[in-house]
């Protein structure tokens, strides 16, 4: 499995037991759909490593505890610790509406109901406080706000993001 095929689910935080025991911060707004998985994707040396699951149970809202076969003392733990843990793109629930994953609208048309096409997106910046659609017109690149307020339509058939967007915003740019 290639990191490209999988989404991010959360963090292995720290140890549980001293039965190899560890307790996972999940990133995501559901912990309660990733309760009873099986397996997970633990990215150990830049590599994704299928983990079996023997038992889980939710910790304290945003933590899975979680006991993985083969991982039976603290040495054990010790040596996941910090590792990434990843899904298949496939696992995720589908979106509906204006609802979008960031990797989905990645390759979408902006379109901006004054202006017209406005660009492709090729990135999305989610490092700032507001997160940032990368959209490259020609080779000028622009950051839209990703906000609830200027997005209309995500057209998932015609892989469009359609937006109302102040004006000015993008004749900065151009």
């Amino acid at each position: 499995m290639r990191k490209e095929e999988c989404f991010y689910l959360g963090k292995i935080a720290k140890k549980f037991s001293f039965k190899g025991e560890v307790l996972v911060f999940l990133d995501t707004d559901e912990p309660e759909l990733y309760e009873n998985m099986e397996s997970v994707f633990v990215e150990l040396n830049k590599n994704l490593v299928p983990f079996f699951i023997e038992n889980s149970s939710l910790h304290k809202n945003d933590f899975l505890r979680v006991k993985f076969e083969d991982v039976d003392t603290e040495e054990d733990a010790d040596a996941i610790m910090g590792c990434e843990l990843y899904l298949p793109l496939s696992f995720l629930p589908k979106l509906e509406g204006n609802q979008f994953y960031y990797h989905e609208v990645i390759g979408f048309e902006v379109e901006d109901q004054r202006l017209g096409m406005v660009g492709k997106i090729v990135s999305i910046n989610d490092s700032t406080a507001q997160p940032l659609f990368e959209v490259l017109n020609g080779n000028v690149e622009m950051l839209i706000p990703m906000i609830d307020q200027f997005l209309v339509k995500i057209d998932r058939e015609n892989k469009k993001v359609i937006m109302n967007l102040p004006e000015g915003l993008v004749e900065m740019y151009l």
